[in-house]
């Protein structure tokens, strides 16, 4: 079993840890320690076959990938076939695959729920604090992208909602839209 190493633009197919810790030895931003070397290692010789990343600084990490491919060039082409999507040309991330699900023209009706977290005025003071709130509605739109941009509209246009108001992301736990169909 070969290891890929990647940091950052540098990246290489070797057969080993010792080899691979040859390689980040010439890397001058990575402090190679005896726990990253023995803890690459014990990687290496394990039968986990998921990635794995090690951290080399704050927010600063290299990654490591199992592979069979003898060679860059295989792994690569692999690497590339198996995240391919059918209509491109070019590997598609989990963030493009869940941006192109939402945005995928489905017209009907969808029940949506928002949690929010509303401003409302404390009593007696001038000051404001952050309330959660539940928005539900049934109503008509052409995705799920659309139908989130509708609800936040809505609640920004409304009087009872201040403008200071917290919207979730359309990706958060925090929105949920259920395709009813095209008659509710």
């Amino acid at each position: 079993m070969n290891l890929y190493l990647r940091f950052f633009n540098q990246e290489v197919l070797v057969e080993n840890a010792g080899q691979a810790i040859n390689f980040l030895s010439q890397i001058p931003e990575i402090k190679l320690t005896d726990a990253l070397c023995k803890d690459l290692t014990h990687y290496a010789d394990s039968s986990n076959l998921f990635p794995k990343r090690f951290k080399v600084g704050q927010k600063v990490y290299f990654i490591v990938i199992k592979t069979t491919a003898a060679t860059m060039e295989e792994f690569k082409a692999y690497a590339t076939e198996v995240g391919m999507p059918a209509s491109e040309g070019k590997p598609e991330n989990g963030k493009e695959a869940l941006a192109r699900a939402l945005a995928e023209e489905n017209p009907g009706w969808y029940n949506a729920t928002m949690k929010f977290k509303q401003v409302l005025p404390v009593e007696g003071t001038n000051k404001f604090r952050y309330q959660d709130a539940e928005f539900v509605a049934k109503l008509k739109a052409h995705s799920v992208q659309d139908c989130y941009n509708r609800v936040v509209d809505h609640l920004r246009t409304r009087a009872d909602v201040d403008p200071r108001s917290q919207f979730p992301s359309i990706r958060g736990r925090n929105f949920k839209a259920d395709f009813l169909g095209m008659n509710p």
